[in-house]
């Protein structure tokens, strides 16, 4: 737990803002004057561990805060008066976050509970060195391998199809590794790899991918140059207004991309939300503009249908829909034909009553799936229990990094679907076990490759020529 009381934290400068908050914003209500500082305390966390671990773990805690606590704040304190009446908080906040805080909360406390130093989230960075100087090849072979499988992937039905999507993602395993293991950066693979992920993202206009992959990057970057306060604040500052710039153009850009525009016509997007709304400055910053992007950090209104869905109108299901969702998570569809798909729109209507049409996507989340399986009390008991399971996840590849020293980078490529809170469960659980698994392969299919360092180091050690 003591992951969760960072003495990094300067507790006065801490109570001065909570202070300073609670007199700017006298008007909001105790539920979102909490959610607000919860939030601010897992950010700081957040922001004090990059160039330290690769943080898995308050990542986790940050993209929960924001989508079920500063989405639903915002909107529950101004922006609902500009949404459409389906995307806006169907309960009032007291029994909202009656729900969201403790279960947020608990899923935090699960992480932390048995996390000891950060287990499963620091690099050993000599081992890493000289794992790449005895494998210097191996960093492009990951690379190669990763961009091959981006590309084969969209040839395939969606089971297997997730495997070359993994597969694809070890082309960050290989930039992480060139980035830690050489002295001097390399820049052209850094183009290929960050290229390719911008490129998929503007062809696509899903931009999840790109941000989830751009934090852990600069993760890895601040662990090589150890980033000093200063640039880790102009960082952070630079990195919100890009991403605050997706949000407003993410829309726009999608209708483009579906009106078969130049989708990287900017101007064209430019004129396009400007036509949609004049009100604001150049129809890009108002509260029209603003709610729209709001809805799609906001994972609480989804809960809030729930609300108003179960019990009332669906009871309860006391464990059997999670049965379902575990079923999806683990087993193979040629083994279970029937499961549930990811992005299930059947059971997104059934639950929430929200109807959306074919091919949009709208995740019930683990929060959402809790409530439905388990009511409050249960539900929140469960998000301990899901937290309790990554943080044990994160413990596996802990002990395991002693003989393998690089697999602490794959926890990235374990952890960036999970981290995601607005994904169905099913989806998540899916990629997290069958990513865990394909590492398992892979190791034990080159254990004697992957374990060198760990050898070379007994050997040097011990001052024997026998490895064994």
């Amino acid at each position: 737990m003591r992951s969760l009381f960072n003495t990094n934290i300067h507790l006065p400068a801490y109570l001065l803002a909570a202070l300073i908050i609670r007199i700017l914003f006298i008007e909001i209500t105790w539920f979102s004057y909490v959610a607000v500082m919860l939030s601010l305390y897992q950010f700081i966390l957040l922001f004090n561990s990059i160039g330290h671990i690769i943080p898995v773990r308050y990542l986790l805690g940050s993209f929960m805060c924001i989508q079920f606590f500063i989405g639903p704040v915002l909107a529950y304190n101004g922006l609902d008066a500009y949404q459409y009446f389906m995307y806006t908080m169907r309960v009032p906040q007291e029994q909202y976050f009656s729900y969201a805080i403790p279960a947020v909360v608990l899923f935090i406390l699960g992480l932390h509970v048995n996390a000891g130093k950060l287990k499963g989230e620091f690099l050993d960075r000599p081992a890493i060195e000289r794992y790449v100087q005895r494998f210097p090849k191996l960093p492009y072979f990951f690379i190669g391998l990763g961009l091959f499988s981006s590309v084969l992937s969209s040839f395939f039905n969606s089971d297997f199809a997730f495997v070359f999507y993994i597969l694809g993602s070890f082309k960050f395993i290989g930039l992480f590794l060139i980035i830690l293991g050489n002295r001097k950066l390399k820049v052209w693979p850094m183009v290929f790899v960050i290229g390719s992920i911008i490129s998929s993202s503007l062809g696509q206009g899903m931009f999840h991918d790109l941000i989830t992959w751009a934090i852990f990057s600069i993760s890895v970057f601040a662990l090589r140059f150890k980033f000093n306060f200063r640039v880790k604040l102009i960082g952070l500052l630079g990195f919100v207004i890009i991403v605050m710039g997706i949000q407003i153009f993410k829309g726009s850009y999608r209708l483009s991309i579906k009106n078969n525009k130049n989708a990287a016509d900017l101007e064209k997007i430019s004129k396009l939300q400007y036509d949609t709304d004049k009100s604001g400055v150049l129809g890009l910053v108002n509260f029209k503009t603003l709610a729209s992007s709001n809805v799609r950090i906001n994972q609480g209104f989804i809960i809030t249908n729930i609300m108003v869905t179960v019990p009332q109108k669906i009871p309860f299901e006391n464990g059997k829909e999670m049965m379902k969702i575990l079923e999806a998570g683990i087993m193979p569809r040629i083994l279970a034909p029937n499961k549930l798909r990811a992005g299930d729109r059947p059971t997104f209507i059934k639950y929430t009553g929200i109807r959306i049409d074919e091919g949009t996507s709208m995740g019930i989340s683990s929060l959402g799936d809790a409530y439905i399986n388990f009511a409050e009390l249960g539900g929140c008991i469960f998000m301990f229990v899901l937290g309790f399971l990554y943080s044990e996840i994160l413990n596996l590849f802990y002990r395991q990094s002693s003989t393998y020293p690089i697999l602490i980078l794959f926890t990235s490529l374990v952890f960036y679907y999970p981290i995601r809170p607005d994904c169905e469960l099913q989806t998540i659980l899916g990629h997290l076990f069958k990513s865990t698994f394909l590492i398992i392969i892979m190791i034990k299919l080159w254990k004697y490759n992957f374990a060198m360092p760990a050898i070379f180091d007994k050997k040097e050690f011990s001052g024997s020529d026998n490895p064994a």
